[in-house]
């Protein structure tokens, strides 16, 4: 949890007192690699740090195939918020790439630090912030960069990613197929 506290000290003026509060509420969870942390049609419990590791976000089409919407790595936030916030079941599943240490709080447990500490809403927002704009830069991405120039984009912005993450689900992250990245790696190295 140290990973968690020095994120959020640097984010937010979060005192000592408010942390013992707001921490003991988080439960540790660790889940081996090719582990389902969620699956589609569950609902998103948690709101969760990542303390080691990497999770993959995606959805699966009628034909089975997967899209990769997203990554969740070591010291981000992470939950499907438009299962946690609507508390409705999930679309999206949550795969651990690696083995993954979490640390924890459930949904009743957040809405009563909300009300409870004033910085824990300015913790939540930041979140939710957070996970807004990767969104937003990654749709943005899509709908105006060459796949070239999204392939160079995540190297440089998640290098730690090409570490963990098979090239079949970096390539569907950026919306090409795994023989068009294949292309691309050998004409830019």
């Amino acid at each position: 949890m140290q990973r968690m506290h020095e994120l959020l000290r640097q984010q937010v003026n979060i005192t000592e007192e408010d942390w013992r509060t707001f921490s003991a509420c988080f439960e540790p969870k660790t889940y081996p690699a090719k582990t389902f942390y969620l699956q589609a049609g569950e609902t998103e419990n948690y709101l969760t740090f990542v303390e080691s590791g990497v999770v993959r976000f995606y959805v699966e089409a009628a034909n089975g195939d997967e899209t990769t919407v997203g990554f969740a790595f070591d010291g981000w936030f992470m939950c499907v918020y438009s299962s946690f916030y609507t508390r409705e079941p999930s679309r999206y599943y949550g795969e651990t790439i690696t083995e993954t240490k979490l640390w924890r709080i459930h949904y009743d447990d957040m809405q009563r630090m909300y009300d409870q500490l004033r910085v824990v809403d300015r913790i939540g927002r930041l979140a939710t912030e957070q996970m807004l704009l990767i969104k937003s830069e990654r749709e943005l991405s899509l709908l105006t960069k060459t796949a070239e120039e999204r392939y160079l984009d995540l190297l440089s912005k998640s290098p730690q990613l090409f570490r963990y993450v098979p090239l079949k689900h970096l390539a569907s992250y950026i919306g090409i197929t795994p023989q068009a990245l294949s292309r691309i790696r050998k004409r830019i190295s």
